[in-house]
């Protein structure tokens, strides 16, 4: 990093961290940089099931060869199909395996790979299949809600048969984005007192360039398949989708700092999928995500060029919250590499998102944000606060109305959140949007109420 800076370097995509769904394994939550959480993209690698009646079934496959099974047998038999045994597999006649829900998919991919049979149908509604690339053998997965009319078939046909085709891809499925199962989640444990991640940006099975003479997929267990392009799960795709949107604006606003591009991604990011929903989490049952999985939302580059309103930051700002933490001079002269600092003990950083902490003994929470935001936009205009308030809390704005006159201007305000901890642990969130005079720009910024998460 030291010689990236001496460089020139402007963006520096770091992806570490890659750890979920339970909360306070986020252990990057820096405040003076971006932090990315991961999501799904409106893209489906589907597997086509065709039963002998002329019946089709859309499932999932990532099976690497551009195979076509046909016409072969299928089977259900309750004896093995819960297709955890290679060797039970191997004595059943030669034909499409049906396995059900009983075992992992991932324990059953890898048994009916070592087995004798031509296929597999697999039958599972487990999210984290559909995010990684691991498919070593001819198969679809199919939902759960398809696998009685299948069943039905193979064991009431005379000789039922069935075909699968392989490597078709179909995109705007819903709903999506959706936060992946793998990706950390907040309160950071290195300091809780910043709402992390900021933003949510695809990270999965994202299209990539790859090492052309390196590993990129198996069929079974001894072909070993090498690509120009692989599809990658993770955070470390997350990041660099988030890195170059920082770069575009960047070059778009020259004028602007790291702080108020973090914060043109953040208060522009949209909690809402393609289905006009809140976006869900795969990892917690598609359960409504909350900013601690996905920070402001997912990030929208278009509309982070034109955000309105910005919360920009200084290198002092961010001495003065070290300062905060107690640590020593030599500690503070490790990030800062300078002694010409001064310290001011103030951790309230003007960071654009909010969140207040408590534990099961504390009580009322009662914590008051400044934040100062500055005028992006063109010329006078005046802005609105719209408040969602987490559940059981109250969160007061003052003033609740921002008077610009001019472009570059900057106002304050307060925001208190009041709020009764419970002895559940539970996470609760909301918001605030700054909204313009005659529904111009919305600048919004995610509010959580969270327990002290201790993980490490």
């Amino acid at each position: 990093m030291d010689q990236a800076v001496a460089d020139g370097v402007d963006v520096i995509s770091i992806s570490m961290g890659n750890y979920g769904p339970e909360l306070g394994w986020l252990h990057n939550g820096i405040p003076w940089v971006l932090t990315v959480a991961a999501g799904s993209i409106d893209r489906w690698f589907a597997g086509t099931v065709t039963l002998g009646n002329g019946l089709t079934i859309t499932g999932w496959s990532m099976f690497p060869a551009s195979a076509f099974v046909e016409n072969y047998p299928i089977i259900y038999n309750t004896t093995i199909s819960a297709c955890n045994s290679s060797e039970l597999l191997s004595e059943a006649p030669f034909s499409i395996l049906i396995c059900d829900n009983t075992v992992p998919f991932f324990t059953q991919i890898k048994q009916v790979s070592m087995s004798n049979q031509p296929a597999a149908i697999f039958i599972s509604d487990d999210p984290q299949i559909f995010e990684f690339n691991i498919f070593p053998y001819p198969g679809v997965v199919i939902s759960p809600k398809d696998a009685p009319t299948l069943i039905s078939y193979a064991q009431t046909v005379v000789q039922p048969t069935a075909s699968i085709k392989f490597q078709q891809t179909f995109v705007g499925t819903k709903a999506a984005p959706a936060v992946a199962a793998y990706t950390s989640r907040g309160p950071s444990p290195s300091y809780p007192g910043i709402l992390k991640p900021d933003v949510m940006a695809p990270g999965t099975l994202v299209l990539a360039s790859w090492i052309p003479n390196g590993y990129s997929a198996s069929i079974g267990s001894n072909i070993v398949l090498s690509s120009d392009y692989v599809t990658i799960s993770g955070t470390s795709m997350a990041c660099p989708h988030a890195s170059g949107i920082a770069a575009l604006l960047k070059g778009a606003h020259p004028e602007w700092s790291p702080a108020a591009i973090r914060s043109a991604m953040m208060t522009t990011a949209s909690p809402i999928d393609n289905t006009f929903n809140q976006i869900r989490d795969i990892g917690l049952g598609y359960e409504i995500a909350t900013p601690l999985a996905m920070g402001s939302g997912q990030v929208d580059p278009n509309r982070a060029n034109d955000p309105g309103l910005i919360y920009d930051a200084t290198s002092q700002d961010y001495v003065n919250l070290l300062c905060s933490m107690n640590f020593t001079a030599n500690q503070i002269l490790t990030i800062t590499r300078s002694n010409s600092y001064s310290c001011s003990n103030t951790s309230d950083l003007n960071y654009p998102s909010f969140i207040a902490l408590y534990t099961n003994t504390t009580g009322m929470v009662v914590q008051t944000f400044q934040r100062t935001v500055t005028n992006v936009g063109a010329g006078a205009t005046s802005y609105t606060a719209n408040v969602i308030a987490p559940t059981l809390s109250v969160v007061r704005v003052s003033p609740d109305t921002l008077v610009f006159g001019k472009t570059y201007e900057k106002q304050n305000y307060s925001l208190t959140i009041s709020y009764m901890g419970d002895k559940n642990g539970s996470v609760t969130f909301g918001s605030l949007t700054w909204i313009e005079e005659n529904e111009g720009h919305t600048v919004r910024s995610p509010i959580v109420v969270s327990p002290i998460i201790n993980v490490w």
